[in-house]
């Protein structure tokens, strides 16, 4: 493939992929190899150093039940007043999209050199590598946050070390519905040439 070609096909790719929420993702996932392929693409990421500052945790269906109840003790450690449907809303979330899995950031420790800000490009780095990777093999794909990421119980479950931030989960399945397409903007819009006045 020419370069030209290989450019062209790069940025359809790129342009194409679109965030699927979790609610519209249905069975089936990625199978291993497919999982394989979008767990590697995140090693691509650019890395000062090697210190590979970010690592992802896949929550499998026989523990959606512990993650369903750690959103509900996040959602108790911000409101002791939380409804029963308001908790019930929170566990539900556990059990979207066929592959859910926490990206988690190391913001410092190891090297003194690497700034938090660099770790967390080299993070979304990897994320947005294995989008593109999922959004290739025909997948849709999101990024979900919210204030549990920060709960202790969340913290608790996944193991964090107190270097560590869990920074977004990713949910990846077949997709149900598409929504059309947002507007873009523009390079002008975010673009500018110092000096340039």
């Amino acid at each position: 493939m020419a370069a030209a070609e290989h450019a062209e096909w790069v940025a359809a790719l790129i342009h194409s992929r679109q965030t699927v929420l979790p609610k519209r993702l249905l069975a089936p996932g990625p199978d291993a190899a497919q999982l394989a392929m979008i767990l590697q693409a995140a090693a691509a990421a650019p890395d000062h150093r090697q210190l590979t500052p970010w690592r992802f945790v896949i929550v499998p269906e026989d523990q959606r039940g512990r993650l369903a109840e750690a959103f509900a003790a996040s959602l108790l450690e911000r409101d002791a007043q939380a409804t029963p449907e308001q908790l019930a809303q929170a566990r539900e979330k556990a059990h979207r999209a066929p592959l859910l899995m926490l990206a988690i950031g190391r913001l410092s420790g190891g090297d003194p050199e690497i700034e938090a800000g660099e770790r967390l490009v080299s993070a979304g780095c990897a994320i947005q590598n294995m989008l593109l990777t999922a959004h290739a093999l025909g997948f849709g794909a999101a990024l979900t946050s919210g204030k549990a990421l920060g709960s202790r119980a969340l913290r608790s479950l996944f193991g964090l070390s107190p270097e560590e931030q869990a920074l977004c989960f990713i949910s990846v399945g077949t997709v149900r519905e598409r929504r059309p397409a947002r507007a873009r903007p523009a390079p002008e819009a975010y673009v500018s040439v110092l000096g340039g006045g």
